[in-house]
């Protein structure tokens, strides 16, 4: 699982190449249990909000050189990546693939237009020698009844204030994607929830936006017939993965999340793999009916262990690339020195999310030979 790191030896400074070149080393380090996990018989699927990938409209970056091979290191680790936040302009994503090799392909969305939208796309990142995508693909749009609705307001030339019901598909139109690995069937739909607001109506939207989903994902796995069943007579199996934007595990968010029989494997769940002060906006959840199906491991990477440190030589390193000033235009998330400019410039090289993954079971053989044989 080598990337292509020939692009290393065409670094401007050959001092940035060799910083690269250790760095990626003590990454393969660190993440080798991981990458020993890689097998014929399970997949390693993870989602990742990979910060604004890769606009600069917020003129923290643009992310250096180096920075795409740390990313595609990571991903590497894994079969099936689910990415959102990527922008437009897919020169970055091509950057990126062009490093991971050319067992690597992926598939994306249009961006999503309107103010919620962002201009963002979503993508599926996948090593083809372990998953095929199975010819299905499509951006899920909800039917009439079961619109997210939302209250607009507005001033009228009285000085009243006026309120409407307005009904609404998802901010950011969840994408969906039947693939394969091994033995396993599955459709993955890959998510990027409203945000809005910490409370009142813009969270309402928040939450109704993930009650929305599941139950269009529930009601279609329910009501699947005949014709849909595999050979074995399965109906079709369902994750959703991305940012859901949950609050905690206790709150509103994830209890939606948690409705119409969607599961969040205890291999994640909750403070399972999260360290103090981590947030839990993403999230995989599944609803699969196929009983040969099995999570066997869970995890999230810790993106600055190895690369753009939190200490007085990194800080000092990169100090030239960070922003002299917060254009921040509220001060409550404005950083306030010089330490908190880094640590804020270092999301938008690597990200404000952290890599979210499972192991799951996808060698059913036994089980197929031993209905044949009777046992």
């Amino acid at each position: 699982m080598s990337l292509n790191y020939t692009g290393l030896r065409r670094f401007k400074k050959k001092a940035e190449a060799k910083r690269c070149a250790g760095r990626l080393l003590s990454i393969r380090k660190r993440l080798a249990p991981l990458r020993q996990r890689k097998s014929d018989s399970t997949l390693l699927l993870a989602t990742w909000n990979i910060r604004d990938f890769d606009s600069n409209k917020f003129k923290w970056g643009p992310r250096l050189p180096e920075t795409f091979y740390y990313l595609a290191e990571m991903i590497s680790h894994f079969d099936l990546v689910a990415i959102q936040e990527v922008n437009r302009d897919l020169t970055p994503l091509r950057k990126l693939m062009d490093i991971l090799g050319r067992e690597w392909d992926y598939i994306v969305t249009d961006t999503t237009e309107g103010f919620g939208g962002n201009a963002e796309r979503m993508a599926f990142v996948y090593n083809t020698e372990k998953v095929w995508f199975r010819k299905i693909a499509g951006e899920v749009v909800l039917p009439d009844g079961q619109l997210v609705v939302t209250e607009k307001t507005k001033k009228t030339e009285d000085g009243v204030i006026e309120s409407k019901s307005v009904k609404n598909q998802f901010a950011r139109t969840p994408f969906l994607v039947a693939f394969q690995s091994g033995w396993f069937k599955f459709s993955l739909c890959t998510v990027h929830i409203y945000f809005g607001s910490e409370s009142g109506a813009k969270l309402k939207r928040r939450v109704d936006e993930i009650k929305r989903l599941v139950k269009f994902f529930a009601d279609r796995q329910d009501k699947e017939n005949r014709q849909t069943r595999d050979g074995l007579g399965n109906v079709e199996n369902y994750i959703l993965l991305g940012d859901f934007n949950v609050v905690s595990p206790e709150h509103k968010t994830m209890q939606a999340l948690k409705s119409n029989d969607f599961v969040v494997p205890k291999e994640i769940d909750g403070d399972e793999v999260r360290k103090e002060g981590e947030h839990y906006y993403d999230q995989i959840a599944t609803r699969v009916r196929d009983k040969r199906f099995k999570v066997v491991a869970g995890g999230m990477i810790d993106m600055f262990e190895d690369v753009f440190r939190d200490d007085a030589a990194d800080r000092k390193l990169y100090s030239s690339h960070v922003p002299k000033k917060d254009t921040e235009k509220n001060p409550e998330y404005a950083a306030k020195d010089a330490e908190a400019r880094y640590r804020k410039w270092r999301t938008w090289q690597m990200s404000d999310h952290a890599p979210l993954w499972i192991e799951i079971e996808t060698d059913f053989s036994e089980h197929y030979l031993q209905e044949i044989a009777g046992e």
